[in-house]
């Protein structure tokens, strides 16, 4: 697959290479604003509704989509290894089961570059959601999986417990094995995030008789983990930096009764139960995002949900890891309270978004959910302070008016259309309201139609997210934007990948610099 596909026509690459400005990804876009969901594939719970059928689970991927994105979901986490195998055409895994009933089934296409299409279509990112170490549930028996399943051809990967298989964190080969199926992934395919689940070692998989929990044996099991998720991370770095890597640990590190610096609370612990020590992670910078899930009301005394998100803000400040929070759309008591959760997640500067499990409940609007979050989202607004940056283009400075909004600086749109009429990075803009589509045609002179470089706008304002759809000659684009007044309002390097000028900015005289 190509991966340039989405972002650049051939003319848009030229320009790239002339100007040297990367294209904005769809990961950088939504990074600080996460709508995520899950959608989750083990025993078809959330997708595909029907087995061995293209056309039909197409469809309902589509319609799925639809409805994701009317209540403000814009990133999807599709699970696309729910059992050791794939939803794609793997040189190291098996198809899927839950593709065709029968796992190393061909289904007849890709569904992996089917779904990237139609959620970049959309403007929406794709997060490919592993599990790494599970191999069956309810079983042992190793005769149940496909031929050319790694788990019968290494038997020495595996462990048991509770009745089903998972490979043994500790082996070098499990290892190799993850790193390459990640490697895969996102050579392949133009993947937005690789992202692991809470699921390491077996829940409460038990320590050699006289081992603590805090001793060799369970330090040894965290390492082992904790340099999986570092080789993971490095290897995503070295073939796409533009790829996050996420993980949604538990929503408890550890209780403050096991530790001072724990939370306070008394559920079970990361830690202790999966051998997952997510502070560590933070700490070492070897992922991108993390997303506790904190799927508990407000009020529940064992596991407060405002007291986790307020530990998990203190334990991610100061760090490059973002964070999003894990939100039970799936349990009664948490989607009937959705939108006030979603208002305590706003008080914490660093709480960049959220991320919901599962897509199935937000489709049926469980307890009012997709109603509470799409009012939440349609109201979302942001201050707009004016800017005191100026610009200059050519030698002459320019009368822009910008606005500041969580400390980027946004220009109009039709302002900058103007101002570039006559340089090569020249571009025409229209809007169509029945279709609320923002279309731009590079190479193209401005039709002024009037009121642009206006500064008859008050000193500041409130921006709400843009709805509008933004294409690029033709073809489906993105680029974060705000509408302020009526109007909308991009970042200069946004659109500088998009039609063809690189931006400098010198901090001593506050000047931008824009070159066509």
């Amino acid at each position: 697959m190509n991966k340039t596909f989405r972002r650049v026509s051939l003319f848009l690459l030229m320009v790239m290479l002339m100007t040297l400005v990367p294209a904005p990804s769809f990961a950088d876009v939504h990074r600080s604003d996460m709508r995520g969901v899950w959608i989750s594939t083990i025993f078809n719970l959330d997708y595909p509704g029907t087995k061995n059928n293209k056309k039909a689970q197409k469809d309902e991927y589509r319609a799925m989509l639809d409805q994701l994105q009317t209540a403000g979901i814009n990133t999807v986490m599709v699970q696309v290894r729910p059992k050791a195998d794939a939803f794609y055409p793997s040189a190291i895994n098996p198809w899927s089961e839950s593709l065709t009933g029968t796992q190393g089934r061909d289904p007849g296409y890709d569904p992996l570059a089917f779904m990237i299409e139609e959620t970049h279509r959309r403007g929406m990112s794709f997060h490919a959601w592993l599990n790494p170490y599970r191999v069956t549930t309810g079983t042992t028996d190793l005769s149940t999986l496909a031929d050319n399943h790694p788990a019968r051809l290494h038997p020495d990967w595996l462990i048991t417990h509770n009745g089903a298989l998972y490979y043994n964190p500790e082996s070098e080969g499990v290892k190799k094995h993850i790193i390459d199926t990640v490697a895969e992934i996102v050579t392949n395919y133009d993947v937005d995030g690789i992202h692991f689940d809470d699921y390491f070692y077996p829940s409460n998989y038990p320590l050699p008789e006289g081992e603590s929990r805090d001793g060799k044996i369970a330090d040894a099991r965290r390492n082992t983990v904790n340099d999986m998720v570092a080789q993971v991370y490095q290897t995503i770095k070295k073939i796409d930096s533009s790829v996050l890597f996420g993980i949604s640990p538990m929503g408890i590190w550890k209780n403050k009764k096991s530790d001072p610096t724990g939370s306070a609370t008394t559920g079970s612990e990361a830690y202790y139960s999966v051998f997952s020590d997510c502070r560590q992670w933070i700490k070492a910078g070897t992922i991108d995002y993390i997303v506790p899930q904190i799927y508990w009301e407000m009020g529940f005394a064992a596991a407060d949900y405002q007291t986790l998100v307020s530990w998990w803000s203190k334990e991610t400040h100061g760090s490059p890891v973002t964070l999003y929070i894990g939100q039970a759309a799936y349990r009664d008591g948490v989607a009937a309270q959705m939108e006030q959760q979603l208002n305590i997640n706003q008080q914490y500067s660093n709480v960049k978004g959220s991320v919901f499990f599962r897509a199935k409940d937000i489709q049926n609007n469980r307890k009012g959910i997709a109603s509470q979050m799409k009012a939440f989202y349609s109201q979302k607004v942001a201050d707009a302070l004016p800017s005191t940056h100026r610009v200059m283009l050519n030698g002459r400075l320019l009368p822009l008016q910008a606005y500041n909004i969580n400390g980027s600086n946004y220009f109009k749109l039709r302002d900058l259309a103007y101002v570039l009429s006559d340089t090569p990075a020249r571009f025409n803009t229209h809007w169509n309201p029945v279709t609320e589509t923002i279309h731009l045609e590079t190479g193209r002179a401005y039709l002024p139609v009037g009121g642009e470089l206006s500064s008859s706008a008050p000193s500041t304002a409130k921006a709400t997210m843009t709805t509008a759809t933004l294409t690029l000659d033709g073809s489906l684009s993105y680029a974060g934007a705000f509408n302020i007044l009526g109007n909308n309002y991009y970042k200069l390097r946004d659109i500088g990948s998009l039609t063809g000028f690189s931006v400098d900015w010198d901090p001593a005289d506050s000047l931008i610099t824009i070159t066509p």
